[in-house]
């Protein structure tokens, strides 16, 4: 049996719907127009649940104002908290990437509320005589300010899942940094050897850097806070009656749970989109940090025998079809890259931002979806990292030691006592002898015996060695 239709008629001309669809015509057009990521509105859920958010808000604003009768709005309201509840998230079908700045987003909603407030109501699907997309659920507003404040909250509720999971990654790297702080090792720059430090500051290092950007994260969310709701189609509030705005953003603070105050100018938040920028940019930071603290992990777990060998990753799956027993560094491997693919989109953030022209942002779409891909591929990243990486890093204490003992990273703790060129003769020579720079010192008695142990760090002793 085929597919049955309704028809549906706008300023363009007509156009079929399936009979089923609690969308209408223009998400139809946009079905048949934007078929490009096959990634839709619906995954995201939390762009589905802001819109509806924003919705409610200007619903409720509305009947308060008198512009819209109370019983659309109740109707609307109803069908809102359904949406927000997790129903009827399948109707959410436009493409995430589209022309229009976001048009076809709005009326995806503006579509799926009326048809759900129309049922409501006794209508059927289609029958907008009672409440309307445009005239009803899109009263005083735009697309200009109803798609970016929906966009706010996503990038919002997003955000506390990734400060959680980096949260917890840090708690693991803490744990790691007691455990580990009795073992010394040899610290390195530019791969050379350089100076003595413990495996456990270097692991201290690692959660303080990404503490670092989890503050940067909460500073910029207070920056998402600012919407433009009630400025409707450029910043001039047209078409929304006076006290709109400030009422429809004090309602939707309490639907979203968050403080949310008015941007303080209207016409430059309908096109500026610098706060987005910044916050993709944090993204990179975090994702910049993850991925050098993955290429460290690797260097430091290489080998196992013919590399450098200080820490041991957990196994999680064999490494090679051809190699027996190789065991690959798989997890941090791809945290790499996640990092490679957030830089990218970082870069799409940033060309789209600058893309705005004059009053208007067409590119919005690119930009929502970039940030909100990277939020969850780094959440995501960080959780694989912490649960199946960092938690079970074992430390090979007897490797350490013997790297460290046979380096030349002692030899910058005898440059106070013996001088620079003194220190470095020794280290040359040790190096050009095959033996340690202890018994180099005191080959050419540089230092006596009691000297020697006063002013070097002392050798790790593992049990074994």
């Amino acid at each position: 049996m085929g597919r049955e239709y309704r028809e549906e008629t706008d300023s363009i001309g007509t156009w079929k719907v399936p009979s089923e669809a609690l969308y209408g015509i223009q998400t139809a057009r946009a079905l048949d127009n934007f078929n490009l990521s096959n990634v839709r509105l619906n995954d995201f859920p939390e762009i589905v649940v802001s819109l509806a958010m924003v919705k409610k808000a200007a619903a409720l604003a509305n009947a308060e104002l008198g512009v819209i009768s109370d019983v659309a709005a109740s109707a609307i309201v109803a069908a809102c908290d359904e949406i927000i509840g997790g129903k009827h998230h399948d109707a959410f079908v436009v493409d995430i990437i589209q022309g229009g700045a976001g048009t076809s987003t709005n009326m995806n909603a503006n579509e799926v509320i009326a048809n759900l407030a129309s049922l409501s109501l006794g209508k059927r699907l289609g029958d907008n005589s009672q409440i309307h997309p445009n005239d009803t659920v899109n009263r005083s507003q735009s697309t200009n300010d109803v798609y970016p404040t929906a966009m706010r909250l996503a990038v919002m509720n997003r955000c506390e899942p990734l400060v959680v999971e980096l949260q917890a990654l840090c708690r693991s790297f803490d744990s790691k940094a007691k455990e580990f702080n009795g073992i010394q090792k040899v610290g390195r720059t530019q791969l050379q050897d350089a100076v003595p430090i413990s495996l456990g500051e270097e692991f201290a290092a690692f959660s303080e850097a990404i503490q670092n950007d989890i503050r940067r994260l909460l500073q910029i969310s207070e920056v998402l806070r600012e919407v433009n709701l009630g400025g409707t189609a450029v910043g001039t509030g047209v078409n929304a009656p006076k006290g709109y705005q400030s009422l429809a953003v004090a309602r939707l603070s309490e639907i979203f749970g968050t403080r949310l105050s008015p941007h303080r100018n209207l016409l430059a938040a309908s096109y500026d989109q610098s706060a987005f920028v910044t916050y993709s940019g944090i993204l990179k930071r975090v994702a910049v940090k993850l991925s050098k603290i993955c290429n460290d992990l690797r260097l430091l777990s290489s080998g196992p025998l013919a590399g450098i060998g200080e820490i041991r990753l957990p196994p999680v799956q064999a490494g090679s079809s051809i190699m027996p027993g190789k065991v690959n560094p798989v997890i941090p491997e791809a945290v790499n890259q996640v990092a490679y693919e957030v830089i990218g989109r970082d870069v799409t953030v940033t060309m789209a931002a600058e893309a705005g022209q004059l009053q208007l942002n067409a590119m919005e779409p690119v930009i929502f979806y970039s940030i909100l891909n990277s939020t969850r591929l780094l959440t995501r990243a960080a959780k694989m990292l912490n649960e199946k990486c960092v938690v079970g890093i074992e430390a090979d204490e007897r490797r350490c030691a013997e790297l460290l003992n046979k380096s030349l990273a002692l030899a910058a703790s005898l440059v106070p006592v013996i001088g620079y060129e003194k220190a470095t003769f020794a280290a040359k020579l040790a190096q050009k002898l095959g033996i340690s720079l202890r018994e180099a010192v005191l080959r050419e008695r540089l230092l006596n015996a009691s000297e020697l142990e006063r002013h070097l760090p002392a050798q790790n002793s593992p049990s074994g060695l």
